[in-house]
């Protein structure tokens, strides 16, 4: 049972890891065009990968580490395990501003292309934080990798 929890749970966070940068490498070559079809092509199949693949790993995954350390014997309260829930918790909080933001984008998007018009100021202000809210959030699950695969021994209380 724990090689597949094990299993299970490194699945979900290549699933979290790889979505991620697929997404953002494709979100920004679709702004790099500044076509308002492309964008909007490209930001509805974006919206929709992170609804099937990026919210079900973001569920999946605590329920899969908390039972893999419940079977492996490992108490929640580790210092690299508290740690690795924070990151996770700081990623959950760049991710779901980044889930609106996409939507919007999306929308503004296709607006531009149905009347033939330029992307408006707004799609502009959006993608600079929604391109700024994906540093902390990639450079925390690195962490949480770090962290996944050391172990190591942080004492927080």
């Amino acid at each position: 049972m724990e090689d597949l929890l094990r299993l299970v749970h490194i699945i979900g966070a290549t699933v979290l890891f790889g979505t991620g940068a697929g997404i953002a490498f494709f979100m920004v070559m679709a702004h790099r065009t500044r076509n308002p079809a492309i964008i909007a092509h490209v930001g509805g199949t974006v919206v929709v990968a992170d609804t099937v693949f990026t919210a079900t790993a973001v569920v999946l995954q605590p329920i899969t580490g908390a039972w893999l350390a419940h079977e492996i014997g490992w108490s929640l309260w580790e210092g690299w395990i508290v740690l690795s829930l924070t990151l996770y918790v700081v990623t959950g909080l760049f991710w779901l501003p980044v889930v609106y933001i996409q939507i919007v984008m999306r929308d503004l998007a296709r607006s531009a292309a149905s009347s033939g018009a330029a992307l408006p100021a707004r799609y502009f202000r959006l993608y600079r934080i929604w391109f700024a809210c994906g540093f902390p959030a990639f450079f925390s699950v690195l962490a949480i990798f770090w962290l996944m695969l050391t172990k190591p021994a942080i004492q927080l209380f």
